[in-house]
């Protein structure tokens, strides 16, 4: 494995493994575009420990094989001090594979995700089911009486594990899970889950089908009419960039939870997403469901741990992250929760209404509620 090579003086490489083409190649350019942004104001402000950052991005192109491949370029042969990047929670451990268990190198993951990471290199800066599932399910079943929910599910970590918590927070709120079916990620035809869908009298209906096959599904479930009975529909993810997928009418009234929506009226949002819109005009948008928001946060707060650390030494650099926090950002401010290696961070509500996202409901600062992660080797190999 690669060492860190850098001495005072030379730029600090950082590495980035984006899905840059593929099926979530519309968020994965956006998280690009973030991080090159994010590099290049710490330069244009003097770099950090008087040194720049040479950014590296790999392309994961959304598959397993190629984000591994990616990880592993970047600590072997480029010898980067971190990695981040990744969406799926399939790629996440894809690059964890190279990144943390082969090459024993800092990986950061900004997307928001099913929880349960515990490992000493590894930290996440988007929101867990504490923060989303856990204050959605009680409000909008006090807000809608719905209390009937359909799980129509990827196959794949981040909707079984996110499933479990769905079901425990429904029950314990007094509703039912009446219909729960896994497909792979290309399915297409969504007959026989709509069947169940609308022969069960499922109320709510919970997402976790992802990119590209929730095109197909939003589109038939719209068709048979679940909308139009007066079904409720939510997916946690969905954001300002999901509303280029598919016609408005098919998502009106979605529900989704997370850290940042692009209506903020928070004063360094709204700045940020100005900045953002000036650099990449017509381009991928900054949105919260496909981590840019992750992103920004996550190589603020790590830029924090390098200064508090005076160095880049993995362990001292990882001692000073685990407490780590940003005044501003994205949403509002975000710190490391310590011994979590996960952040605290306002949350919202947000639902789609006359082919917008508009934030409805402001939770607050939610807690992660992670488990503590083990101390571990935290040295580079």
């Amino acid at each position: 494995m690669a060492t860190s090579s850098n001495t005072n003086g030379q730029a600090i490489k950082v590495g980035v493994v984006a899905d840059l083409t593929g099926p979530m190649s519309f968020m994965g350019i956006a998280d690009a575009n973030v991080a090159r942004m994010v590099v290049d104001e710490i330069n244009l402000a003097g770099g950090l420990l008087a040194r720049h950052i040479e950014l590296h991005i790999e392309d994961s192109e959304t598959t397993e094989e190629a984000a591994e491949a990616a990880a592993a370029k970047l600590v072997r042969e480029v010898g980067v001090e971190v990695i981040f990047g990744g969406i799926l929670s399939s790629t996440r451990q894809a690059i964890k594979a190279a990144a943390v268990t082969e090459g024993r190198t800092l990986y950061i993951y900004p997307e928001q995700y099913e929880g349960q990471e515990c490992d000493p290199l590894i930290f996440c800066t988007g929101p867990v089911p504490a923060q989303q599932v856990d204050p959605l399910i009680p409000w909008l079943i006090e807000q809608t009486g719905a209390k009937r929910f359909a799980l129509p599910s990827a196959d794949y970590i981040w909707p079984r594990i996110m499933n479990e918590r769905v079901r425990e927070i429904v029950t314990a709120a007094g509703g039912e899970i009446v219909e729960e079916d896994y497909y792979p990620l290309d399915h297409t035809d969504y007959g026989d889950a709509i069947e169940k869908i609308m022969s069960g009298g499922a109320e709510v209906v919970f997402n976790t089908i992802v990119p590209p096959a929730v095109v197909p599904f939003f589109q038939q479930l719209h068709d048979a009419g679940f909308s139009a009975r007066g079904g409720h529909l939510v997916c946690t993810y969905f954001d300002e960039n999901c509303l280029n997928l598919v016609p408005a009418e098919q998502v009106e009234g979605l529900y989704s939870c997370l850290d940042y929506y692009r209506d903020s009226q928070d004063p360094f949002s709204r700045e940020l997403l100005d900045r953002y819109n000036k650099r990449y005009p017509g381009g991928a948008l900054f949105t919260g469901g496909g981590a840019c928001g992750g992103m920004y946060r996550g190589m603020r707060l790590w830029e924090a741990a390098v200064r508090e650390a005076g160095s880049l030494d993995q362990g001292e650099v990882i001692e000073a992250l685990d407490h780590a926090k940003i005044p501003v950002g994205p949403g509002g401010p975000a710190e490391m929760v310590p011994g979590q290696h996960h952040v605290r961070m306002n949350m919202f509500i947000g639902q789609v209404q006359g082919g917008v996202v508009k934030t409805i409901k402001q939770l607050g600062v939610i807690e992660p509620d992670e488990q503590t992660v083990p101390s571990g080797d935290l040295a580079r190999v």
